[in-house]
C-alpha cells in the first residue's frame, strides 16, 4: 500500500543515516518495522511485568529436586 508522508528534508536525511538506507521508500519502510517491533517488545514485556504473562517452569524445577535428591542419595 502507498501512503504519502510529509516530512521535512532535514527529517529524512537523519532517517536515511538511521536506517542505513540509501532509497527513501526503503528508509521508511525500515523505521516503520523497527517502531512496530519496538512497540510489539514494549507490549510482551508489559505483559509480564504485570504477571498477565508468565515463564512456567514446573518441569524444570520437578527436574531441579529430583537432581538434588539424587545427588543426596548418592552423598550418603
Amino acid at each position: 500500500m502507498k501512503v504519502t508522508v510529509e516530512l521535512s528534508e532535514s527529517e529524512m536525511a537523519e532517517i536515511l543515516v538511521l536506517t542505513g538506507e540509501r532509497k527513501k521508500g526503503p528508509a521508511i519502510r525500515r523505521l516503520m518495522e523497527e517502531a512496530l517491533q519496538q512497540r510489539r517488545r514494549a507490549q510482551i514485556a508489559q505483559r509480564f511485568i504485570s504477571g498477565e504473562w508468565g515463564v512456567e517452569l514446573e518441569s524444570f524445577e520437578a527436574d531441579q529436586e529430583r537432581e538434588r535428591q539424587r545427588d543426596q542419595e548418592i552423598a550418603s
